[in-house]
């Protein structure tokens, strides 16, 4: 997908994961592919080897391919791929001014906004969502209406650990386990598909911007989610959690006259653009 760079510069881009997504979801051979690939035992599998000795040999290639500035992360012997992908950064690399009255990015993405209505839909990974489908909660989407949704896409070239985007006071972990079918598969010249991805969200309520909701989607093959905490305080910066290998994404939700989104964000979605973020930058500031 296009994006704006992080010097307001337009990127005309299609990366080999989209192109990999674009055919596993819009041709038939690879609407036939997804089906096993996305079996629970082939994920575990691929797990496994991805956290083996032998992974290691795809480090190298993999930090040529997608020119990941290594002297930006902590110096470590890495044992496995997946200890590699879930590497730590340097914490000068990715320097987090709290501030109780911004939204802060909790996560090295490129981001989209939209406003939040009982009809919006938008899409993750290529299944459309409106917030009640996504939540699997009509009252708590309720509560939402009129606020922001803050789209936030992580690519496999990014950094995979996530932070707090406010502080306050973090509800219980609410976990929804993902789901993959075909439908008639034989009677149409094409695969219908149905699915959901993998996700955890958090309410976390504070001081200064309201109730928000933090929620992890993880890859549809491989990722999984790892968070550290529930049921207690956090801190705006504090490493939430991270994701194992895959792409992935982060959502963000505020309540109606809590946060103004950035003006560069607001205008850039509406273009049908992304804008590239990254961990620490604002997202949006308090409404007064």
């Amino acid at each position: 997908m296009d994006y704006i760079d992080l010097n307001g510069k337009l990127i005309k881009n299609k990366t080999s994961q989209d192109k990999l997504l674009e055919f596993l979801y819009t041709n038939i051979l690879g609407r036939i592919l997804l089906k096993p690939l996305t079996h629970p035992k082939v994920s575990e599998l691929t797990g496994k080897l991805l956290s083996t000795n032998l992974s290691t040999v795809l480090i190298p290639p993999f930090i040529k391919k997608h020119d990941i500035h290594m002297e930006e992360y902590d110096t470590c012997h890495y044992r496995s791929f997946n200890e590699f992908f879930t590497r730590k950064i340097k914490e000068q690399a990715r320097p987090i001014k709290m501030d109780a009255n911004i939204l802060i990015s909790p996560c090295d993405c490129r981001a989209s906004v939209y406003s939040i209505r009982p009809d919006t839909t938008f899409f993750i990974k290529h299944t459309e969502y409106t917030l009640r489908s996504l939540l699997r909660s009509r009252k708590l989407a309720e509560t939402f209406e009129g606020g922001y949704l803050y789209l936030l896409r992580l690519t496999v070239d990014d950094y995979h650990r996530y932070v707090y985007a406010t502080s306050g006071k973090q509800s219980k972990n609410y976990f929804i386990p993902g789901s993959f079918h075909t439908v008639n598969p034989i009677a149409n010249d094409y695969l219908p598909i149905y699915k959901e991805n993998t996700r955890e969200y958090t309410l976390i309520k504070s001081p200064t911007l309201g109730e928000i909701i933090q929620m992890e989607v993880g890859a549809l093959m491989v990722g999984r989610i790892v968070n550290h905490k529930q049921s207690t305080e956090v801190q705006q910066g504090e490493e939430k959690g991270y994701f194992a290998y895959g792409g992935s994404t982060i959502i963000v939700l505020t309540k109606k006259n809590t946060v103004i989104p950035r003006q560069d964000l607001l205008r850039n979605s509406a273009n049908g653009y992304e804008t590239k973020v990254l961990q620490g930058h604002m997202l949006g500031s308090l409404a007064k």
